[in-house]
């Protein structure tokens, strides 16, 4: 309270503020963020307190390129295609975010990624090329060997310490992808995000630049090995960290569950008929003038105030001693607060993970060895450590996305978690087709690229699972627990998409005025259709482009194809009056077709529009 009525200057602060917090810093406006975010010029020059670092405006310019990409069906490698909701892309995860933005804005509830640590002996992709083009760029992540498999040297750069480059690299690297993942996120949700040392300080303020500093949520420590390990000379270090930032304040986690350890402090030492309880604070944390006053005891003693002053007022106080929540000590110099077991729901979540509770790596690579004779990844995850993320974010219908998936530890927690607890997650994992090393036990097991490993580990996890769930549902068939609900079966498919170019030509940028060439590209665009596209990718990059999920059920009709019943109709096939007759009986609320199906046949092409208009649907061709 100033005294002044707030202006509307203040309440538009405050709109922008919750709208886009990353482009505040210390409470006030940063023009020069606000530019970057609108996609204006971008400049950093300015000295001011920012993280800054070479790069940095050109990798905001990558970011905000849209993508013409698209996602493809792969039925042969995924395991119930039809029926799950689970996906797995395999892809460059820049690209993909960008691919997922329109239909899955605000949708996702929980992120988590283990992204390169930056050690300085691993590669990984950023944008550090800046002078080249759009294709150019994509032509480099897309480059392939002989047999299809993304090459290294397209892909990746390596970061070594002595790159004088080092740290900006990995920021250019990371920025852009944690600016996309977090449209994505609901406005309670929230993101959890692994690294060690070498980063954390860069990372901590990249993410309060990203989501606002208000934003953060903890800094977890995860005690990652038991056993002694020497990574230094001086000391054997046990942790990583796990950083989690909320997409707003809207977000709450779940307390975790009580344990006998947690209620050790609790006893009935007066055989109150409330049951077991342990004393609380009494003192208010900060000075209040109000809340300093004396306390009379039962024979007439005097208890003088703590220094900042009681925690409630003199009413609430002398009420509280009625109902027997505040009593006095023996000697009556203090006062004691009751804090009932009864009355506690669950833990806070501490800020130490250790490894009996959530995992280790050995316990990680324990996990590998149960699915594979030997373990084809170097640095898993547990399961248990994504699982207790899970269960803080405490939605049971929660869309989980992973997008430096790995191993999949990520989708596997999400299958064995669902089968625990009756849950409905449905996670998103995206994984670069990264070629394994030749040397390495995966290579020669014969998993030629990690996601390759991603998606043999959720096919034998699934399957674990689903025997381990039949086996139960047998066991209490037997016992005739009728009483008991039926042990339901998770989902434990999931669909494989792969990043692809669009099924539909793109317009060039033709420089200069030569006009054949000019002419050539309209000639070209009489048909729009790519010349490898194929109807069943073409629905799909149709339905991300709209908005859809890559869950939407999808019905083929005759000559087009329904997406969510009324939602919209795609015309791919055929266009003629039938056609039509039968789409607008449908009563769709958006009908996409291709231009060249209606063959010159501009009276058709005419009225189908003007009866579209008049039935109230959306009709657009391409």
């Amino acid at each position: 309270m100033n005294g002044y009525s707030q202006t509307p200057q203040e309440e538009r602060i405050k709109m922008l503020q919750s709208l886009m917090p990353e482009v505040f810093d210390e409470g006030k406006i940063d023009w020069e963020k606000l530019k970057a975010t609108l996609g204006e010029e971008v400049n950093f020059a300015n000295e001011r307190y920012v993280l800054n670092w070479a790069g940095k405006s050109d990798a905001f310019r990558v970011m905000q390129q849209p993508s013409s990409a698209t996602l493809v069906p792969c039925c042969e490698e995924s395991v119930d295609f039809d029926n799950t909701e689970n996906i797995f892309i395999e892809g460059e995860n820049m690209e993909v975010l960008k691919v997922l933005q329109k239909s899955y804005f605000g949708k996702v509830k929980m992120i988590y990624i283990d992204p390169p640590y930056n050690t300085g002996n691993d590669s990984f992709i950023y944008p550090d090329k800046f002078s080249e083009t759009k294709e150019k760029y994509l032509r480099r992540v897309g480059d392939k060997d002989e047999e299809g498999y993304m090459t290294r040297e397209g892909m990746f750069r390596k970061n070594s310490k002595e790159n004088g480059q080092y740290h900006s690299n990995w920021l250019n690297m990371m920025m852009p992808r944690l600016y996309l993942a977090k449209s994505l996120l609901r406005e309670d949700g929230v993101i959890f995000v692994s690294i060690d040392d070498n980063e954390v300080h860069n990372l901590r303020l990249l993410m309060n630049e990203i989501f606002g500093e208000e934003n953060f949520v903890a800094n977890i420590i995860w005690q990652h090995s038991i056993q002694p390990k020497g990574y230094t000379d001086k000391f054997s270090v046990h942790h990583n960290h796990i950083v989690c930032y909320s997409k707003s304040m809207d977000y709450e986690l779940s307390p975790l569950q009580r344990t006998e350890e947690n209620n050790k402090s609790y006893s009935n030492p007066d055989n109150d008929p409330k049951g077991l309880w342990r004393s609380g604070d009494v003192r208010n944390a900060l000075y209040r003038p109000n809340l300093i006053y004396d306390i009379i005891t039962p024979s007439g003693k005097i208890i003088k105030p703590c220094a900042n002053g009681w925690r409630w007022s003199k009413e609430t106080l002398e009420e509280k001693i009625k109902t027997g929540e505040i009593i006095f000590s023996v000697d009556e110099t203090r006062i004691i607060r009751k804090i009932y077991l009864s009355n506690v729901e669950g833990r806070a979540p501490e800020t130490i993970w250790f490894a009996k509770e959530v995992g280790s790596t050995r316990d990680a690579m324990n996990e590998l060895k149960e699915l594979f004779t030997e373990p084809p990844f170097d640095t898993p995850k547990p399961t248990k450590l994504i699982t207790r993320m899970m269960g803080l974010a405490d939605d049971k219908n929660a869309v989980i996305l992973d997008f430096f998936a790995g191993s999949c530890t990520t989708a596997h927690a999400v299958m064995q978690l669902n089968k625990e607890d009756g849950g409905h997650r449905k996670y998103i994992c995206v994984q670069l087709p990264e070629l394994c090393d030749e040397t390495s036990e995966a290579y020669k097991a014969g998993y030629n690229t990690i996601a390759e490993i991603g998606k043999e580990r959720i096919r034998r996890a699934g399957a674990k699972i689903r025997t381990e769930v039949e086996a139960e549902q047998i066991k209490q068939q037997e016992q005739l627990q009728f009483e008991e609900e039926s042990i339901e079966m998770p989902d434990v498919g999931f669909k494989v998409f792969k990043l692809s170019e669009s099924n539909f030509k793109q317009w060039r940028e033709i420089k200069g005025s030569n006009k054949e060439e000019w002419k050539q590209q309209m000639m070209d665009f009489l048909n729009p259709v790519a010349e490898n596209a194929t109807t069943d990718n073409m629905v799909y990059e149709l339905l991300l482009k709209s908005g859809k999920s890559l869950n939407s059920t999808i019905e083929h009709r005759n000559g087009y194809y329904a997406i969510n019943g009324k939602e919209l109709i795609l015309m791919l096939e055929s266009a003629t009056q039938e056609t039509v007759d039968a789409i607008l009986a449908e009563h769709p609320q958006k009908v996409i077709a291709l231009d060249n199906l209606f063959e010159g046949n501009d009276q058709l092409k005419t009225n189908t529009a003007l009866q579209m208009r008049d039935a109230g649907v959306e009709f657009r061709t391409i």
